[in-house]
């Protein structure tokens, strides 16, 4: 079994299907029923004995100092690329801390900690097995191997959540990878995920995490926070 020493939080991006509430506020920060997305996801990895946490941020970084002030062990890196670039910028700022460590996105809520468990026997993502349609990432896994990743969708497979884990030697293949595609090839529109699953696929050998549907709500725009929290209700249309 492998362990997870730190983890990456991604928190870079504008959160456009989400304005106007980002206008004023990062994605990460909008408290949701009075609780900030991202405090679910740093409470989640303390409950698992995981202290040492990077902050990928960009817009509106100054409103993520305040992190630093209630958590000392977690550090900022700025993601000077976030307006221009996709995610793959955020992980390529950060790339010198994925060996042994758990990446995830500060815009999702957390339910049950227990998905952020530390140990991990293969690096690969967190997964719920989805019987009906879905238009999410969705992955084939044979023998506990993930063969087949899905970018479109489709049914009876493992849904890919943004919650990975990374042994030293497959981050260290992750970093070479990233800047290959950053840096040299200069494939900024990437999702750093499409490094895996589609650049690379035959250099990693990728495993998953059952966890539930339920233990964590990804929230990707304004009518999905409207449904979790009713005072959001006033910024859709027609209410």
């Amino acid at each position: 079994m492998h362990q997870v020493n730190r983890a990456i939080i991604m928190a870079a991006g504008v959160g456009k299907r989400m304005q106007p509430v980002t206008l004023e506020t990062p994605k990460p920060l909008v408290l949701v029923n009075g609780i900030r997305m991202i405090d679910t996801v740093i409470r989640g990895l303390h409950e698992n004995g995981i202290y040492e946490i990077y902050v990928v941020v960009g817009y509106k970084k100054e409103q993520f100092e305040c992190l630093v002030k209630e958590n000392p062990d977690i550090t900022l890196i700025e993601n000077p690329y976030y307006e221009d670039c996709n995610n793959i910028s955020s992980l390529y700022v950060a790339r010198e801390y994925i060996e042994n460590a758990i990446i995830l996105d500060g815009d999702q809520m957390i339910y049950n900690s227990n998905i952020l468990s530390p140990e991990f026997e293969r690096s690969g993502y967190n997964a719920v097995w989805t019987q009906e349609p879905t238009n999410e990432w969705l992955m084939t896994v044979e023998n506990g191997i993930v063969t087949h990743c899905s970018r479109t969708g489709g049914s009876r497979g493992w849904q890919l959540y943004s919650i990975s884990r990374w042994t030293a030697k497959d981050g260290r293949k992750l970093r070479g990878h990233l800047e290959t595609e950053f840096e040299k090839k200069k494939n900024i529109q990437l999702y750093w995920d499409d490094v895996v699953m589609f650049c690379y696929p035959q250099e990693y050998e990728l495993g998953i995490r059952q966890m539930n549907a339920g233990d964590l709500v990804e929230i990707d725009g304004l009518e999905e926070l409207a449904a979790i929290d009713g005072s959001y209700s006033k910024y859709i249309k027609g209410e």
